[in-house]
Parts: structure tokens; C-alpha cells; sequence
């Protein structure tokens, strides 16, 4: 009996020892977070015992385990017909209000869902509640995008897939066998959809074969660069979940098809050296410390190297490649998008991807709206629903679709 006490003691401990980590106290509801967090320590524990035995891709584990339990059939229900469908040979998930007369005109949103450009689903619970609750509240007509993903496939290939999908829904024939209305369609995602809506919204703006524009884009914790791997944010939150820094950066490289080995010349910036010319165009571009508010500056310094490490951007070009990274684009690129909304977290490395874009945009006259959650974290828009309920999830969610709705 005293042995099962102490065994079960024991393992207690070391529970709490693993789950506790220190975090800021105003987040919201650390315990839960550090919970969440450990979960997903210990899969991607799993995932890097995978990949070291030759059993399988670190990233295949990772998302095995986020999705095993959480991707949905389509389901329609008394306001929302729900249904799968190919969009030119790529998979979308359509959310269609019933609310309204089939002949009247509705609005849209073509919806792009996060993780890392490897992970997730426009069939995974989360996803699919966010998408089935914007149809009800708005009486709309959702597209979400089951883009591939890394390591199946690498960049362009995720963002070709949400390009040809939207260019698709723009086509008149489409957007009226929907019965959408073509004046009122926006684009939308969350980290790395995030980044493919930012990509795809630019390229929509110059493509002149496309007849029905996009009237907003709204951003959600958005990437959109990965020269400075040393922002206020990324050095703030380097240690605070769900996205630490090296993962960010593997993500990236994953994302690129670059050599897991560069990870950390990424996060000292040594692949944006001073001496490296072909990034000096785009280092430019992203100079925090004129784009960022003091609030957010704080007393960090920028990380500048001198020297650096070439190999990283002869190898993986793609890193100054606008697709890639929509905050290096041109102002006269920015000055063609439509209004803008963009959410950030106060606890989140890439809280300043997002503000140095608000900054941009609205330097090139784009109207934006910077919606900031001084408790959000990265992700947690989606944490809205049980078992991973945070007040926060709702409380972003809900003012999300409250943007959407009163400008659409």
C-alpha cells in the first residue's frame, strides 16, 4: 500500500514538473494553457522519437495526433447545408446559409485554416465550427480550403492550391451557382492561412484576369515574413506556448524545403546578414523599429549580423519570395488591397508580423482595422470550444465574425 502511495506520489510530480511552466500573468488562463502546451510537447516529443528511428516524418506524427480525433464528415444541419467539393482539383468544404431565399445574393468568405503550412484540416472540428458558426451569424457562404501540406508538398504548392481555389470562386459562373454576390467576397485565415490569404489577396490585386475583386482580407495572428527571426515579439514570447521560436522556424523550413539544419542560423539571423546584398532590398522592409509602437519596441534591440551564413538563402530563395512572405511586397502592391483587418496576441512571437503590416497597409492608404488581445496567445482563436475552451477563443471569435459582418 505504501508503495502504490508513493508511486502514485511520484508520478504526480513529475506530471506537475512536466506540465508547470512559467508563464506571463496575463494570460489568459495560464493553467489551462499549460496543459494544452504539454499535450502538444509530448506529441512532438513523439514525433522527433519517430523520425530519429526511421519510423516516420516528424511532421506526419504531428499531425496524425492533431487530427485523429478531430476531422468531421460533412454534416448539414437546419441553417448551414455543408458540403465537399473540388474546386479545380482542390478539395473545399462549402458552408451555405439556408436562412435566406435561394435567389437572394449572399456574402462570402473564403476561409484558409493555420498550422505551420503542415498541419490541419478545413474538415477538422475547430475549423469546421468556426466556419459552420460565420454561416449562421452571417448568413453567408463559407469556402474553406483543404490545401496540401507539408512534407507531401512544399512551397508554392500550398499557396498555388488556395490561388486556384479562389480564383475558382471568383469565376461569375460560380459565385452564382452559390448565389454570392460578387461585390461582397473576402478572404480570410489564421497564422499560416493567415500568410496564404495575405499571399493570395496581393496576387488577386494584380492578376487582371480576375473580373470580381475581394472586398476585404482579415488576418488572424498572420506569419508573413522570416527574415527576423529577433522582433520584439519573437524575443519577448521565445519561451511562451503554443509556438516557440524553433518550431516557427522549422515550420518555415518544412514550408520551403530547406535543410532542418538551418534552423538555427534562422533564429540568430544569420541568413539576413548585413554582408548577404540580395537581402538588403527586404531587410529594409522590415525595420521594427519604425513600424512597431513603443508599447511594443519596449527596450529590445534589434539582432544584426555582420557575417552571416549564405548557403541559407542560395539554398532557400524562397525566403524573399513575396508568395512567401507578404509583408516584403512593394507599397505599390500594397496599395491595391482591399480593407484590411488584423488580429495579434500580445503572447505571440509573431504579434509583430502582424503590426508591422497594419503599419504598411495603412502607409499605403489601406484602411485597417488592428484588432490587439492583450491576453491572446498564439492559436487561440480556435481554442473556443470544448475540450480546449478558453475564454479568450471566444471572446476573439466573436469579434472576428462581429468585424466581418458589419463590413462585408
Amino acid at each position: 500500500m505504501k508503495l502504490a502511495v508513493g508511486l502514485c506520489l511520484l508520478l504526480t510530480l513529475l506530471s506537475a514538473y512536466y506540465i508547470y511552466i512559467p508563464l506571463p500573468s496575463t494570460v489568459s488562463e495560464p493553467w489551462k494553457l499549460m496543459l494544452l502546451d504539454a499535450t502538444f510537447r509530448g506529441v512532438q516529443h513523439l514525433g522527433h522519437l519517430a523520425h530519429h528511428l526511421g519510423l516516420s516524418h516528424y511532421i506526419t506524427v504531428l499531425n496524425f495526433a492533431v487530427m485523429s480525433f478531430e476531422i468531421l464528415a460533412p454534416l448539414s444541419s437546419e441553417s448551414v447545408r455543408v458540403s465537399d467539393v473540388m474546386f479545380d482539383k482542390v478539395l473545399v468544404r462549402v458552408f451555405e446559409t439556408t436562412k435566406l431565399p435561394s435567389e437572394d445574393l449572399k456574402r462570402s468568405v473564403i476561409y484558409i485554416h493555420g498550422g505551420g503550412w503542415a498541419l490541419g484540416s478545413a474538415r477538422m472540428r475547430s475549423y469546421d465550427h468556426l466556419c459552420r458558426k460565420m454561416a449562421e451569424d452571417m448568413n453567408a457562404v463559407i469556402v474553406s480550403v483543404e490545401y496540401r501540406l507539408a512534407p507531401d508538398v512544399h512551397f508554392p504548392e500550398q499557396y498555388n492550391d488556395v490561388y486556384v481555389a479562389t480564383k475558382y470562386f471568383l469565376h461569375p459562373d460560380v459565385l452564382a451557382r452559390y448565389s454570392v454576390d460578387p461585390d461582397r467576397v473576402a478572404i480570410s485565415g489564421d497564422s499560416a492561412g493567415g500568410n496564404l490569404a495575405a499571399a493570395a489577396c496581393q496576387q488577386l490585386a494584380l492578376d487582371h484576369s480576375v473580373s470580381n475583386k475581394l472586398k476585404l482580407q482579415a488576418l488572424i495572428y498572420p506569419v508573413l515574413q522570416a527574415l527576423d527571426f529577433n522582433t520584439p515579439s519573437y524575443q519577448q514570447n521565445r519561451d511562451v506556448p503554443i509556438l516557440y521560436r524553433p518550431l516557427m522556424a522549422r515550420f518555415w523550413l518544412e514550408y520551403l524545403n530547406g535543410d532542418i539544419g538551418f534552423i538555427q542560423p534562422l533564429l540568430v539571423n544569420n541568413h539576413s546578414a548585413l554582408e548577404l546584398s540580395q537581402a538588403t532590398v527586404s531587410r529594409a522592409k522590415l525595420n521594427w523599429t519604425s513600424l512597431l509602437p513603443s508599447n511594443f519596441k519596449k527596450n529590445y534591440k534589434p539582432v544584426v549580423q555582420t557575417i552571416g551564413t549564405p548557403r541559407v538563402l542560395e539554398e532557400v530563395p524562397a525566403f524573399l519570395d513575396v508568395r512567401a512572405a507578404p509583408l516584403l511586397a512593394d507599397k505599390g502592391v500594397l496599395q491595391l488591397l482591399p480593407k484590411t483587418y488584423i488580429m495579434t496576441c500580445e503572447h505571440d512571437v509573431l504579434r509583430d508580423d502582424g503590426t508591422m503590416y497594419v503599419k504598411r497597409l495603412e502607409e499605403a492608404g489601406v484602411q485597417v482595422t488592428h484588432d490587439h488581445y492583450d491576453d491572446g496567445f498564439h492559436g487561440c482563436m480556435i481554442f473556443g470550444i470544448w475540450p480546449t475552451y478558453f475564454s479568450v477563443g471566444v471572446r476573439t471569435m466573436t469579434n472576428y465574425i462581429k468585424w466581418l459582418d458589419l463590413n462585408l
